[in-house]
């Protein structure tokens, strides 16, 4: 079995709504089970300012399935919720689901890249990581370090 650190993000269509769908989803893939899930945080969205506020989680799955199969139902899941992939880059969405660890494993595939590439720079993934796993330690310094570094203010509860 493998932890799994899920980050989820919805701003649109009842973004509440489409979490708690997505949690527990996410609880239902064969093979795994939800070991924590974060608090619920409102963050503003990254790059476009003209789209509503995102509410951003993370859930720990410990899986027995490998990466790949993992990331096939995690876009099950995106697609299932209404989940259109744009070309645009940081625009508005029902739902998305990014695996930012698996287990200590350093992942570099033409679908998925883990650690994720830019989790280090993005508050609204780090701060619900280090509430779910506060211990947690990156290849290279623990995500209490890395989190103090980027001075990301914690964001509201939603």
């Amino acid at each position: 079995m493998t932890l799994a650190y899920i980050a989820i993000g919805s701003n649109l269509a009842s973004p509440l709504e489409q979490v708690n769908a997505a949690v527990q989803a996410l609880g239902e893939i064969p093979q795994s089970r939800i070991v924590a899930v974060s608090s619920f945080y409102r963050t503003p969205p990254l790059g476009p300012q003209d789209q509503p506020d995102y509410l951003n989680a993370a859930v720990v799955l410990d899986t027995a399935l490998d990466a790949e199969t993992l990331l096939d139902n995690t876009q099950r899941i995106e697609l299932q919720q209404g989940r259109v992939r744009k070309a645009e880059r940081w625009g508005p969405r029902t739902l998305d689901l990014d695996i930012m660890l698996f287990g200590n494993e350093v992942i570099n595939t033409s679908r998925l890249t883990v650690p994720h590439y830019d989790m280090k720079n993005r508050g609204f993934m780090l701060w619900p990581l280090f509430e779910v796993a506060p211990d947690l330690t990156f290849p290279t310094h623990p995500a209490q370090e890395i989190l103090d570094n980027l001075h990301a203010e914690k964001p509201a509860r939603w």
